[in-house]
């Protein structure tokens, strides 16, 4: 019997889960040595934080659309809402990649009390969320690239996309509030 990749839906996701999660603690964590990655002018560096609030305020507004074109019904506009979502996402995971890998996480400004009983709690939860955002995102992707429209009714993409999608904004949201107390507030 041949099998696709409809029916390998859970394999593919756990294999592109650990990839991406791996390469994401690797720059993290300074895993990546600097000297292989080509670094970009100082400006460009400097521009990438505010960047990425831009595209994570516009991938909030996409995946509140996503949701909103799924409740109506208007499953087309859904699938390219949260199509364009997932691209804004790896747009932003792309540039969050390259810069920490080249100066790592930035550090905190602020007073030492906000920096422990608001910003590492907000930042804790926030990463938790992408962590466990990555296998559902990749699952129902996956489960939308490889089905029809009209196919999609007989998989859980609704129900773990209800999650997802809930999650994905929350961490969004939770982001731009970490990016707003590291280059706004302080």
């Amino acid at each position: 019997m041949h099998l696709d990749a409809r029916d390998r839906v859970p394999e593919l996701t756990a294999v592109l889960s650990v990839v991406s999660l791996a390469l994401v603690f690797a720059a993290a964590l300074g895993a990546v040595p600097r000297d292989t990655i080509p670094r970009a002018p100082d400006a460009v560096m400097a521009a990438i934080p505010h960047v990425n609030a831009a595209v994570s305020s516009l991938a909030v507004v996409t995946i509140l659309a996503g949701v909103a074109f799924a409740r109506r019904r208007q499953f087309r506009n859904h699938r390219a809402a949260m199509l364009l979502s997932a691209g804004l996402f790896a747009v932003f995971l792309v540039l969050y990649l390259y810069k920490v890998a080249l100066e790592g996480p930035a550090d905190f400004p602020g007073p030492d009390a906000v920096y422990r009983q608001v910003y590492l709690p907000l930042l804790a939860v926030h990463i938790l969320l992408a962590v466990v955002c990555i296998p559902l995102l990749y699952y129902v992707l996956l489960l939308a690239v490889s089905r029809p429209v009209s196919a999609l009714a007989d998989t859980a993409h609704a129900r773990v996309g209800r999650v997802a999608a809930s999650l994905w904004l929350l961490s969004f949201v939770l982001g731009n509030v970490v990016y707003a107390l590291l280059y706004v507030v302080y």
